[in-house]
């Protein structure tokens, strides 16, 4: 419906809510003198025939011939093998409609009780059967074969249709469902295409089977229920995926409407794109049993080089051995509404599958696990969300790792001044010194060793940007590096979501802006680094770049280690060695400060970027001298 506020007919100019996602306000705009369509909430954009192509899922020609009908227009001659194609799936069409209607009266007949009573037991009220066309394969080899024949219907439409198959034993036609409760699979035109059938002997060895493929049926490019479900997502309700036919009839009778299900299969690439098209975050519903968690874990790995923004998949597990129907009957439909608002994001699967049942009590460990996600991470091709994916992993890994010592198992998470919409920076341990606040950074208490801290992030940033050739020598100590605010930790960020190599400046200033990379560049202490003035010498960044980062660890190493021994001292238990290890802490501390002096006494940096000890350097220049005076006519 055109929204009449913003649309003027008159021009052509038109709004409405967007068809493809799920919106309330109107964001779908078409230009009718253009012939053209745009949607400025998911960028979806075509003209007509690509509309309808997208709306019915049907090819280009199909496109055309709706729209022909509909203008009233007579389509032009085709190529005759296209349009014998055409007219064939039209007939396979309405042979399927017409097995349809057979089921459908088989399930009403005496034979069809023990079918009717099993239907009962799950719920379904007659209205409900009359829904969703519920039928009946009776028992017996030829019944509907014998049916459709008996109509006049040529044999090879109904061996096209995949209603039955051909002896191998010389004799005729066999039908493919026999003694099985039978559900009609439309598409998203509505046209019956397939069948799903589900087994009344419980002794038989397929529960449930699927029409084969054929002409009409392509069971990885189709979802069961998908013309009402995407009816229901276009009226805001959540598109939810589930696993089998039951769960969604369930789903859709106790009023969520925008239900779907896989065809028997994995979810495919088309398939989630067709999910999509719907709604940019369906919830799967998945049974809470082993195989469930194994489905989950098949569409992480598909999904996740197909995320662009606005696009993701979220994921409901059921209690254990339920699936959604169980669990509506166990719960409630209000259960299974809070269970939909609960789905967890897809990052919060993927980092579950690669810790569950592990333990992380070695570096080598947790280095396996590092790579493991970043490998994922990596599948990613948009950077905006590979850099987002990266920093909730940390935000986990801090979860996981970031416990300080001494069996504390809280940690507290640093943001920026602001309360709860605050900026997030980084993880910190309990009891670990939290970064100074914007409020506070001008004071004298904020200056010393933040100050400094900020100072070397600032420089380590900046010399990897300077020369990327070198970012995979250093992924683990930049990984590590807790910021100290938020532009650094910004740019660490993007830094970690990179490859390495040329054109990695552009590349970071094109996602998070070219400020943020004058700004650091801009300051003093970065612009004098010889590390970031030339950045052509691969041994003189990884020299800065080690002596950087041993500084940082060992200054905050020791004011972790001065806190926890004073939490200790403060205890019952507290004795002489822990004063003892106070006094060696608060040592360490001070040595690590002189030992920056030290370097400053000791070296100086020659021409080519090389250290350089004073000493050696007086003698050396002294040599020198003595050498030039000798030339000169003096006393060599």
């Amino acid at each position: 419906m055109w929204d009449t506020r913003k649309s003027n007919q008159g021009k052509g100019d038109l709004w409405a809510p967007c068809p493809f996602h799920q919106e309330k306000s109107a964001s779908f705009h078409v230009d009718d003198r253009k012939g053209y369509y745009y949607c400025f909430g998911c960028h979806a954009k075509g003209d007509a025939i690509s509309f309808v192509r997208e709306t019915e899922n049907v090819s280009f020609m199909e496109a055309v011939q709706i729209l022909a009908g509909e203008a009233g227009m007579t389509m032009p001659e085709r190529d005759p093998q296209a349009q014998k194609k055409a007219d064939r799936r039209t007939q396979l069409a309405e042979v399927m409609e017409m097995a349809v209607q057979f089921y459908r009266l088989q399930l009403n007949t005496g034979a069809g009780a023990e079918a009717r009573d099993y239907l009962a037991g799950r719920g379904l009220s007659g209205p409900a059967l009359e829904r969703w066309e519920i039928g009946m394969a009776p028992q017996g080899w030829q019944n509907l074969w014998d049916h459709l024949t008996g109509k006049g219907v040529a044999e090879d439409l109904i061996l096209g249709c995949g209603l039955a198959k051909a002896s191998q034993q010389g004799k005729k036609p066999y039908d493919t469902f026999r003694h099985r409760i039978m559900f009609p699979i439309r598409d998203a035109r509505g046209r019956a295409i397939a069948f799903g059938g589900r087994a009344m002997d419980p002794n038989d060895n397929a529960k449930y089977l699927n029409s084969p493929e054929t002409e009409l049926f392509d069971k990885g490019r189709n979802l069961f229920n998908l013309k009402p479900a995407r009816e229901a997502a276009g009226k805001g309700q959540p598109l939810v995926v589930a696993e089998g036919y039951m769960d969604v009839i369930a789903l859709s009778e106790a009023g969520f409407g925008a239900a779907v299900a896989p065809l028997g299969t994995a979810v495919t690439e088309n398939q989630l794109q067709m999910m999509w098209r719907v709604s940019p975050e369906p919830v799967l519903m998945l049974d809470g049993d082993t195989a469930g968690q194994r489905a989950a874990m098949r569409v992480i790995d598909l999904a996740l080089p197909l995320l662009e923004a606005g696009k993701s998949v979220r994921f409901a597990m059921m209690p254990e051995g339920q699936d959604p129907d169980d669990m509506l009957k166990a719960a409630g439909a209000g259960a299974m509404r809070d269970k939909i608002e609960a789905a967890v994001p897809m990052v919060q699967l993927l980092w579950q599958r690669e810790i569950e049942g592990k333990v992380f009590d070695s570096p080598e460990r947790k280095a396996a696990l590092d790579k493991s996600l970043r490998e994922k991470i990596m599948l990613v091709k948009d950077p905006s969300i590979r850099s987002h994916y990266g920093q909730a992993i940390k935000d986990l890994r801090w979860e996981l790792f970031g416990q300080s010592r001494g069996g504390r198992q809280d940690s507290t998470f640093v943001g920026t001044a602001g309360g709860k919409g605050g900026r997030r920076t980084a993880w910190l341990p309990k009891g670990a010194k939290l970064p100074a606040q914007s409020s506070t950074k001008a004071s004298a208490l904020a200056g010393g060793t933040l100050l400094e801290d900020q100072l070397r992030e600032a420089v380590i940033v900046a010399v990897l940007i300077r020369n990327p050739e070198i970012l995979n020598d250093f992924y683990g100590n930049l990984e590590r590096m807790q910021c100290s605010g938020p532009d650094v930790a910004e740019i660490r960020n993007a830094l970690l979501a990179q490859e390495p190599g040329e054109g990695l400046q552009a590349r970071i200033s094109e996602e998070i802006g070219e400020t943020a990379l004058e700004n650091l560049f801009a300051q003093a202490h970065v612009a004098i680094t010889p590390a970031v003035r030339r950045p052509d010498n691969g041994d003189l960044a990884r020299m800065c770049l080690a002596e950087e980062f041993a500084k940082l660890t060992s200054r905050r190493g020791h004011a972790h280690e001065v806190e926890d021994a004073i939490e200790e001292l403060s205890s019952d238990v507290a004795d002489e060695r822990l004063t003892k290890r106070l006094a060696q802490s608060t040592d360490a501390m001070n040595n690590a400060g002189r030992q920056d002096g030290d370097d400053t006494a000791e070296y100086d940096t020659g021409d080519n970027g090389a250290r350089i000890k004073k000493e050696e350097r007086s003698a050396f220049d002294a040599l020198l001298d003595r050498i030039n005076y000798g030339k000169d006519g003096g006393d060599a």
